[in-house]
């Protein structure tokens, strides 16, 4: 899901809005690191002998299951014993939300002590909440770059001070006693793991144990005494907190449905956690160094080098020589970037995208900027696939992004790979607000197996779970295909004023924000 710029974005455009809003000046901001003598620990412990075996590597595992990435959450935050330090962009107040708000509780509870940064742009709700977890002595809670502005006047932070809002934190990391950690696309809510009944996200997260925890913990203590980091207590000193019975009665009622009851049992049933208690977690022991944006980024003008992850990202991935494969639900290259993709593939490097399609994609206005570009990426010889909303009639099944229930689905991991070899995977899209607004992080790992996978699971694509794009060589511009025998002309899934809002949007010059 794309920062909630949706509705806000265009009225503080046309407000021409620059003023700037006044935030708690006295915060009271006490800084604090990682715990990091977690080797004593159970998961410690249980990871020693590999460890012990792998020095200065990293142990991965790919979780692209939306129900055992919540699962490795959940039972890890049941292990912990020394701290949880979690940054996430989005944490809903949903049940899949509430049920992690719940262990956070009652690690807290045990004595394990739980830091939670969250990014304020998708809070709004949640502040009675955030209140009473920020309430408990073994819990510190700090928003992002947040609104001054609470309750029902928030969404005015935009027409007054949209430049500062505009930026975000997207990084996502899940950290447990400073010895594993799960690094990836997903935030926190039913629609990232499988257990919303409208769309589903296909999404991709890596835990990871060894030399890259460090890397991660080092990142999170930055962003966490960050100056834009501030604790919710100067932010929520009006707020009323939710009581204790209130939180355990939304619990309750939540266990009561089928779904959530359903779900709960799939959990129940994961084996990820207790195998990697028992010492028995098959994990790929790789290369893997952490990319990301410094905290300050969201701060200093557009385009400072020094505190951007992308030259870093490019240095680490270096320059594809025989293949490059890209997953971005939100793609925008711009003219620059399809120019770069275009002279690779011209080059004889196969080079393919998989992104949304306009049926799929949950930001119309980010398609637009993508699709300006596709008739040149096509003319240079890049590959597209679109992500189908519902799979395609004659699915044969096997791993997929569609759950069962869900009325569709939306790609939302981010990841790619270069020459079968090395494999990024976070919070970073190929769009210029990832590149240029938000800060980003995620892992570049030297695995020849990961790449594997994604080359086989974008071959597997087509024509059952994601359309092809190619050109039109009779009457210009693109067609798409699927399994039927006759190109489809127009746009695929979506009706003729979809398709027209979107070439509107496509003319207007707000490549930059998307």
């Amino acid at each position: 899901m794309r920062i909630g710029w949706a509705n806000a974005l265009l009225l503080a455009a046309a407000l021409g809005a620059t003023g700037c809003t006044v935030l708690p000046a006295d915060t009271a901001r006490v800084p604090s690191t990682t715990i990091i003598d977690g080797a004593d620990t159970p998961i410690g412990r249980a990871l020693a002998p590999q460890l012990a075996a792998n020095p200065g590597l990293t142990g991965v595992v790919a979780l692209a299951d939306g129900r055992d990435a919540f699962a490795a959450r959940v039972l890890l935050a049941r292990a912990a014993a020394r701290s949880i330090d979690v940054q996430v962009y989005i944490w809903h107040g949903d049940p899949t939300g509430r049920a992690m708000f719940d262990e956070m509780r009652r690690a807290a509870d045990r004595g394990v002590r739980v830091r939670l940064l969250i990014d304020d742009n998708n809070t709004a709700g949640l502040d009675p909440l955030l209140a009473m977890l920020e309430a408990h002595p073994n819990v510190e809670l700090r928003l992002f770059n947040p609104f001054a502005q609470r309750g029902a006047t928030r969404l005015l932070g935009y027409a007054t001070d949209f430049s500062r809002l505009n930026r975000r934190m997207h990084n996502k990391s899940f950290t447990v006693d400073a010895q594993v950690t799960v690094v990836g696309g997903r935030n926190i809510g039913d629609e990232y793991f499988e257990a919303g009944q409208d769309t589903t996200f296909a999404d991709l997260d890596l835990i990871a144990a060894g030399d890259a925890v460090r890397e991660v913990s080092a990142s999170f203590d930055r962003y966490w005494n960050a100056a834009s980091a501030y604790p919710a207590a100067a932010l929520l000193s009006g707020v009323e907190p939710m009581p204790r019975g209130t939180f355990d009665g939304l619990l309750a009622q939540d266990r009561a449905t089928p779904e959530v009851a359903e779900y709960g049992r799939a959990l129940e049933r994961s084996a990820l956690v207790r195998e990697l208690l028992a010492g028995g977690l098959r994990w790929e022991w790789v290369r893997a160094r952490l990319v990301a944006d410094a905290p300050e980024k969201v701060v200093e003008p557009i385009g400072t080098r020094e505190v951007a992850m992308l030259p870093r990202l490019g240095a680490a991935m270096g320059t594809p020589a025989r293949s490059l494969d890209l997953v971005s639900p939100y793609f925008v290259p711009g003219a620059h970037g399809a120019d770069a993709l275009a002279a690779l593939a011209r080059g004889g490097v196969r080079v393919r995208v998989l992104t949304n399609s306009l049926a799929a994609t949950d930001v119309a206005p980010v398609h637009a900027g993508y699709a300006k570009r596709r008739e040149a990426l096509l003319a240079g010889g890049v590959e597209l696939l679109e992500l189908r909303p519902s799979p395609g009639a004659g699915d044969a099944g096997g791993r997929t992004p569609y759950r069962p229930g869900a009325s569709s689905a939306s790609l939302h991991a981010k990841t790619f790979a270069i020459d079968g070899e090395r494999v990024f995977v976070g919070s970073f899209n190929l769009d210029p607000r990832s590149a240029a607004l938000n800060t980003e992080m995620g892992l570049v790992v030297d695995s020849p197996a990961l790449a594997r996978r994604l080359s086989a699971a974008l071959d597997a694509m087509h024509p059952a779970l994601a359309w092809r794009v190619e050109r039109d060589p009779e009457g210009g511009g693109v067609r798409w295909r699927d399994a039927g025998p006759a190109p489809i002309a127009t746009e695929p899934g979506v009706g003729a004023m979809r398709r027209a809002a979107v070439r509107a949007l496509s003319w207007l010059p707000i490549e930059w924000l998307l």
